[in-house]
């Protein structure tokens, strides 16, 4: 990996008005993790630590653009990025013992490697699916534009990684909101083993800008000159023109994908090559040239840096083995929330379910200046069932956000703009296109705040369900791919009265909630509601009807089902509507059921793997001394959602409840 001889210097650096002091800098931020590097190595074949992902050869892109950027400015690292870590001065034994799975880490020892942020530094941390990155740091540039405060942000992704679909989707949402990102792809030859000419077919990856309608450069990444030069120049330009930029940096990956990938498949000449454009020992011996450093200075810094290294490692292996709680861990999937009841005035006015998700979501941005909306044809049209209509008047264009079709992204950026400090609200056009934005709702929102003490300060806003002609595509209620996660809370409401209560809790609470809206309930069902603002808490079931004989648990449209049904019936029944389903009100659940000895549960969603499964389960766990009868679920059909009127209504579970109901009855 070295040149042949130290003055052998494989690039023409020019370090235009930069002072000395500056150039030792660069040098000694580009040595510190090539020897921790060279030093993990010896530990990860001493078998003393477990993985390692190698950054040697491409330090100097992590350490130009670090050096760049101001500490109060975002970078969004990858697995490549060690030079960000250390240019932002993280402790060493922190770091070490992040890579051990140890508390001083930034993960409670939940997550390895380079997976971690710390708001502390100012970075946020990669997950492996790569691509949310980009749209995670359009969320953070746009509340850099929100606050007016005049900071870029700085993301990484190596070549492969630009073939997924959310780097492309967040490109686009960064142009076309004019938002202040650097997009740094580190073009480093392979994407584990598979070559570029396998994963693009253009010449340069930054010819893409143009169809983005972005700036864009390529840059020697293996110039620390270079690089540190046209990024200050970018930036400082970014800073007083906004505006996303691309970046492609030429570099090699001189080790595997990870170590126990090895290079195998990279041809020996290839290697060879790229050595001669080692950035550390290349950019060492140009200033050895200078007489800017002498073999003293290096073995003083190598000696420095070494013992720090070294002074860490101590640390690191001399702490305990993370040890943990039940509780400490279920604990930690959410950010503490306090439910602060706002009790409503005495003024009510009939509502449609409609009109009180839309108040609610009007008076929740009323109270809080730092919410954001963004989605789908929400401005001033209004959004397709016109929720947000008159919003773009009453709050303006840079908090009532239309965005292009791209859900990935868009759940990316509510990430973002949260980590910046904002209340993130995002209006899925229908609950069936969540497919299109599941990864970051399940991988990131969900995942941050156990991983690295992040919330998802984010309510998605989910119109779903059946009984309007919509079709397969259009009608979905999917809310058990979300119960099945933890760190996501899930509400479903059935009355304007709880859904404009619910919407204003789940926006006031700091984590990620998915609230669904029955689209056949919009404008079906009328209530008094309160006209002010008002707080209903998570996870509280309510009883609507009361009896001895058996208990009906359902929810969304299941509950107007059931009170249809018992209306014509004399039964006497306890009627739960759950409201919430994550997290559950098992306690009202319990006490029911074991008054009533008989359980109905009722779901839209079809049966196996919905939510009737596990409160089935829960039930006969918890109170299986107190059943006179099996428990029942109804469902609708293990098929998809059909168009016409007459296969929808044999699709939905309603006339199979009401003979399901009489026959447990009789049981």
């Amino acid at each position: 990996m070295a040149t042949e001889t130290k003055e052998s210097i494989f690039f023409d650096y020019d370090r235009k008005n930069l002072s000395d002091d500056v150039l030792i800098t660069l040098y000694k931020r580009m040595l510190k993790p090539r020897l921790i590097e060279e030093k993990m190595l010896i530990l990860l074949r001493q078998g003393k630590i477990s993985k390692w992902f190698s950054g040697i050869g491409q330090e100097a892109i992590s350490v130009g653009i670090s050096s760049v950027l101001n500490k109060e400015e975002y970078i969004l690292p990858m697995h490549r990025n060690l030079g960000v870590f250390t240019t932002r001065e993280i402790p060493l034994h922190r770091l070490f013992s992040q890579w051990q799975g140890k508390a001083s880490g930034f993960t409670k020892g939940r997550d390895r490697s380079f997976h971690f942020g710390t708001q502390e530094y100012n970075i946020v941390g990669m997950i492996s699916h790569l691509g949310p990155q980009f749209g995670v740091a359009s969320g953070i540039a746009l509340g850099n534009l929100l606050k007016n405060n005049d900071q870029v942000c700085a993301v990484f992704t190596g070549e492969g990684g630009t073939s997924e679909g959310d780097i492309h989707e967040a490109l686009n949402v960064a142009s076309v909101w004019q938002l202040p990102v650097l997009f740094c792809i580190e073009n480093n030859g392979y994407g584990l083993s598979t070559p570029t000419e396998e994963q693009y077919r253009c010449e340069n990856l930054a010819d893409r800008g143009k169809g983005y309608g972005m700036e864009s450069h390529i840059i020697e990444g293996n110039n620390v000159l270079e690089v540190f030069s046209q990024v200050t120049d970018i930036v400082e330009s970014m800073r007083k023109d906004p505006r996303p930029v691309l970046l492609e940096f030429k570099t090699f990956r001189m080790r595997g994908h990870e170590e126990a990938s090895g290079t195998k498949y990279v041809p020996a000449e290839l290697m060879e090559t790229w050595a001669q454009k080692d950035p550390v020992l290349n950019f060492e011996s140009y200033l050895l040239s200078e007489g800017i450093l002498s073999e003293t200075k290096i073995a003083t810094y190598k000696a420095e840096i070494k013992n720090e290294i070294n002074a860490g490692l101590d640390i690191a292996f001399a702490e305990e083995v993370i040890e943990s709680t039940e509780s400490d861990e279920l604990n930690d999937v959410f950010q503490e929330f306090i439910y602060q009841k706002v009790s409503s005035k005495l003024e009510t006015k009939e509502l449609r379910f409609v009109d009180a998700i839309s108040e609610g979501l009007k008076q929740s941005m009323e109270r809080h200046d730092n919410a954001v909306i963004m989605g789908q044809d929400i401005a001033e049209y209004g959004g397709v069932f016109k929720i947000t209509e008159g919003f773009v008047e009453a709050f303006g264009r840079e908090r009532v956000r239309n965005t292009p079709i791209c859900e990935s992204a868009i759940v990316s950026a509510t990430m973002g703009l949260s980590i910046n400090g904002f209340k993130a609200i995002m209006e899925m056009q229908f609950a069936d296109f969540v497919t299109s934005g599941f990864n970051p709702i399940v991988n990131y929102l969900a995942k941050c705040h156990y991983r690295w003490d992040q919330n998802a300060d984010v309510v998605i806003r989910m119109p779903c369900g059946a009984g309007v002609g919509a079709g397969p595509f259009h009608s979905q209620t999917n809310e058990a791919w979300f119960t099945h996660t933890p760190g996501l809370k899930v509400v479903y409401p059935a009355f304007p009265y709880d859904a404009k209560g619910l919407l204003a809790t789940a926006i006031e609470d700091p984590n990620p909630v998915m609230f669904f809206e029955h689209k056949a309930l919009y404008r079906s069902i009328r209530q008094e509601v309160p006209t002010d603002y008002y707080t209903l808490p998570l996870g509280k079931a309510a009883l609507l009807k009361e009896g001895n004989d058996l208990t009906i648990i359902t929810y969304g449209a299941g509950v107007h089902w059931a009170l249809e049904v018992l209306e014509n019936n004399n039964y006497s029944v306890d009627l739960l509507d759950l409201r919430t389903l994550s997290p559950l009100d098992t306690e009202a659940i319990y006490t029911s059921v074991k008054k009533t000895g008989k359980v109905l549960i009722l779901q839209e969603d079809s049966m196996f793997g919905g939510i009737a499964s596990d409160i089935s389960a829960l039930i006969t766990e918890n109170c299986f001394e107190h059943l006179d009868a099996p428990i029942r679920r109804v469902a609708s059909l293990e098929t998809p959602i059909p168009f016409a009127q007459n296969l929808e209504n044999n699709y939905l579970p309603k006339t199979r409840f009401e003979e399901t109901l009489a026959e447990l009855l009789a049981y």
